[in-house]
């Protein structure tokens, strides 16, 4: 351990004078009004002096660990408001340190760093009660934020972790993706991931809204109790009020029997109300009153009960847009997104793509499969309006078809189709009538689409189309008919 000098590694590219810190042509002043202790950990000298040359002209007092030994000995010194801390250190984890610094630390404002970032390590990182997680090469800019806001609220910093969520929660979920936009998502899971408070996550739909709640409850303190989905756009208007509150004998017609909701299910839990954008004003009303009460009356009971459940809800809608429609109330919504999680879809993450389809090639197969060089150029540059669930299913599809290589001929077809019709009017002459699909069958096409979105409900399905249950039937039946 040593303490910061300005003559360390590094200072030819970086010079201090008269109290302020250039660095690439950036003049950075010393603003701070008095002594701040932080700690710099990496084992890298460029890195480890660079951190230390921007803390120290924004006004720390900085100290360099160059080991996981070294940080965990000073941990037990003094108090640090601020840590930066390498992943990968010669004789340990930075997770370990982290996890350290947690237990005996807790209001420590901790800031991993990492040159082989992901979003899982994002998540896992800010759930364990990381403040935020940078990945290299990160700006100065980066530093002076944290900087800055830390030293403000020193003296106010709470967290809501404990070494008690330092363990035991990480899960095999393909929460798979190093690309900027995904990462910072996952920070944003892993710090709620720790509170009680109600979340919307909206996405198009196979962005993996489900597989996120799943993470933020397995990162809770409700770990240990049920997740419970409901997915709204399934479920019948007339019915949704009963499945989700339960039911008293004698309520309606068929009701024999007191019946328990998926809502008490879910006590001392998670409830995950899929496509929540897709449930009447009327029963919007009620759930409001859940949320806000924490309590619920069963269909036809006048008794309430009181249940411990925190709800997270999803949409693949503009939510903002179902307000001022007035088809999703304004106090819900409020209610809802008291943290707003919005994933991205994959054609906005596509350097994600490679890992996602060798992934889900491995779970699709035990035997090892490869992607040949122009397959995975097919991958990379297809849109995927289905998402992370069209992938997963193109490659099944693929894997089904090969041996141990997949080559183009195994993708399914409207993933080739893009390379295949990028032909010139010279090689292509006039366009091919018997190309273009008749406009029944891109009708039932759709049709078909919004029928696999609601899981085959065609009642749900009907809904969205905003047509009758026998309307659905005649586009399917008249698509058919044209093949």
């Amino acid at each position: 351990m040593r303490n910061y000098s300005p003559r360390s590694a590094g200072e030819s590219q970086q010079h201090l004078h008269r109290g302020k810190l250039a660095i690439g042509g950036i003049i950075i002043r010393n603003m701070a009004p008095g002594p701040l202790h932080a700690l710099v950990i990496d084992d890298d000298p460029q890195v480890g002096t660079l951190v230390s040359d921007v803390l120290r002209s924004d006004g720390w007092v900085v100290s360099w660990a160059e080991s996981a030994g070294e940080a965990l000995a000073r941990a037990t010194e003094r108090e640090w408001p601020l840590v930066f801390c390498d992943v990968m250190l010669g004789d340990g984890s930075g997770y370990d340190v982290l996890k350290e610094f947690t237990a005996s630390q807790p209001k420590s404002r901790f800031v991993v760093m990492t040159g082989h970032g992901s979003a899982a390590g994002a998540l896992d990182a800010t759930a364990i009660g990381a403040f935020d997680y940078l990945l290299k090469p990160f700006r100065i800019d980066d530093i002076l934020a944290i900087s800055r806001v830390t030293r403000e609220q020193a003296t106010q910093r709470k967290t809501t972790h404990s070494s008690a969520d330092a363990e035991g929660y990480r899960s095999d979920l393909p929460l798979i993706g190093s690309s900027p936009k995904f990462v910072d998502c996952m920070k944003l899971v892993g710090r709620v991931s720790g509170t009680d408070l109600p979340l919307l996550i909206s996405g198009e739909s196979g962005t993996g809204k489900e597989v996120v709640a799943r993470a933020v409850h397995l990162r809770s303190r409700r770990r240990d109790g049920p997740f419970v989905t409901v997915n709204c756009g399934a479920i019948p208007n007339e019915l949704i009020e009963s499945e989700l509150f339960g039911h008293a004998k004698g309520s309606f017609t068929g009701a024999d029997r007191e019946r328990i909701g998926l809502w008490e299910m879910a006590n001392g839990g998670t409830l995950f109300l899929d496509e929540i954008t897709e449930t009447s004003p009327l029963f919007q009303v009620k759930l409001l009153r859940a949320l806000q009460e924490g309590e619920i009356r069963r269909v036809g009971s006048n008794r309430t009960i009181r249940v411990d459940v925190r709800v997270i809800a999803a949409t693949n809608r503009n939510i903002e847009v179902e307000v001022a429609e007035d088809r999703f109330r304004q106090d819900l919504m409020f209610r809802l997104n008291t943290v707003m999680i919005e994933l991205p879809p994959l054609r906005e993450r596509v350097e994600d793509v490679p890992a996602l389809a060798e992934h889900f090639a491995s779970k699709a197969t035990s035997r090892p499969v490869q992607f040949s060089k122009e397959a995975m150029e097919l991958l990379r540059g297809y849109d995927w309006p289905g998402n992370v669930r069209e992938l997963e299913n193109a490659i099944e599809h693929a894997v089904s078809l090969s041996d141990s290589v997949i080559y183009p001929e195994h993708l399914p077809e409207r993933v080739r189709q893009p390379a295949s019709r990028r032909r010139t009017s010279s090689e292509a002459g006039v366009d091919d009538a018997d190309e273009w699909p008749s406009l029944q069958t891109m009708e039932r096409r759709y049709a078909e689409r919004v029928l696999d979105h609601t899981d085959g409900n065609k009642l749900a399905a009907a809904r969205i189309l905003n047509v009758d249950r026998k309307t659905l039937g005649r586009i399917l039946a008249r698509g058919e008919q044209d093949q």
